[in-house]
């Protein structure tokens, strides 16, 4: 599953695709975006879509917590019939993940990176959380925080050489990221299904 991946470099960029308030200031973020740290979303505010940095990785269901308490966070979500999910399937839940390459592990268990082959603008289907009061870290006992995840799927043709089981969620048009955003579940939910095989090329 993909737990490594590249943001779109600034939010001054995103908004240009999809026009969004900035709430980073348009401050620079890490090159890659790793599982419980910050990165850039596009979500629903009060006064339409924004662009601000949450903590990667939604709730773990409480059956799966440790007995520490830690929560390390759910990266990658793909069985959104489960009650733990549904709750946040709702377009005010639902945000855009911004992504210039994505990678998945190789036989050897180094990244394998994928971008599209147009080299044209991808989103990750993802869905989000605000205020979210958990123990992310032990030492750090318990923080409040906005969280996201993105949604996965069968892989197509590229990605199943290299990682067979699933692969991220990919929207490419204004359409799909309109659809996302806005429209009831039952639409939106079409959207999760494996980029179109050829889309993608393996990037160093």
């Amino acid at each position: 599953m993909c737990n490594l991946y590249t943001p779109i470099r600034t939010a001054a960029e995103i908004g240009r695709l999809f026009p969004a308030h900035d709430r980073t200031g348009n401050e620079p973020w890490p090159d890659d975006a790793y599982p419980d740290r910050l990165a850039p979303i596009i979500r629903q505010g009060v006064h339409g879509a924004e662009i601000v940095k949450a903590r990667w990785g939604m709730p773990t269901p409480p059956t799966y917590l440790p007995a520490s308490g830690r929560d390390s966070g759910v990266t990658n979500i793909r069985n959104v019939g489960s009650p733990h999910w549904r709750r946040w399937l709702g377009p005010e839940h639902r945000c855009l993940v911004p992504v210039d390459r994505f990678s998945e592990p190789g036989a050897d268990r180094k990244p394998v990176w994928f971008a599209s082959i147009d080299g044209g603008p991808m989103f990750f289907a993802g869905i989000e959380v605000r205020g979210w009061t958990s123990i992310r870290k032990v030492k750090d006992g318990e923080t409040t925080d906005d969280l996201f995840g993105f949604l996965t799927c069968s892989p197509n043709a590229e990605v199943e050489e290299i990682h067979p089981k699933a692969m991220p969620v990919i929207l490419r048009t204004q359409q799909e990221w309109e659809t996302w955003m806005s429209a009831p579940w039952g639409i939106a939910m079409k959207l999760q299904r494996p980029i179109a095989s050829g889309s993608l090329r393996i990037r160093a």
